[in-house]
């Protein structure tokens, strides 16, 4: 395999790899166990007590507050059904958010997997990466510069990037069941079956699932 076409296998390689990553994050995280204990990919639940555990749903950067709050609701409701009582009081009830700063490519960028980020310039196309640039101003300079090269129109206050916050959403409660009626004059108690029956319609299921 030449130079030139292993460059282009792994362009392509990488360009897959991007499409299949942003195809698994393009929806909110659905009704699920997470897949490890503390992952914000679904709901995980430790029990203290016979009649307590300590129950939590974490979401993707997609998931709303309210979905994630639902959610964690309605599986301190199933816990409850599944153990044999009527309805659930949550003890401790905290929701917080997880923020930090992700930088991309901006609209004026232009991602290549093998040689890296290029940029555009309206005087003078495309930079090294894009295989049509009429860009023809690097120098190699050690130490300075993209990748190694010198730009000779490099512009220290042009934005090449996109900076935004991506925020995901953990709620966790400590869940204590009970038998009987539901106590009145307690905000923080409620009916499983009505839980179940209110929030049920609009719990998302994973698609192997549905």
């Amino acid at each position: 395999m030449t130079i030139n076409a292993t460059h282009k296998w792994l362009r392509k390689a990488g360009l897959c790899a991007a499409v299949a990553l942003m195809t698994a994050c393009a929806t909110a995280t659905p009704y699920q166990p997470a897949s490890e204990p503390g992952a914000f990919d679904g709901f995980s639940q430790q029990m203290i007590e016979a009649d307590r555990a300590r129950i939590s749903f974490a979401g993707n950067s997609l998931t709303k507050r309210d979905t994630v709050e639902n959610y964690l609701l309605y599986r301190a409701a199933e816990t409850t059904l599944e153990r044999g009582y009527d309805w659930f009081e949550l003890v401790e009830r905290d929701t917080k958010a997880k923020t930090r700063t992700r930088v991309s490519p901006s609209a004026g960028s232009f991602y290549d997997p093998y040689f890296g980020y290029s940029f555009y310039r309206p005087r003078f196309g495309w930079s090294r990466g894009y295989r049509y640039s009429h860009f023809r101003g690097f120098r190699q300079r050690r130490g300075f510069g993209f990748r190694g090269f010198y730009d000779p129109f490099y512009d220290p206050f042009f934005n090449d990037f996109d900076v935004r916050e991506i925020t995901k959403y953990r709620a966790t409660a400590e869940v204590r069941f009970g038998n009987g009626p539901r106590p009145d004059g307690r905000s923080n108690a409620f009916d499983a079956r009505s839980v179940i029956e209110n929030i049920g319609p609009t719990v998302k299921l994973p698609e192997d699932q549905r």
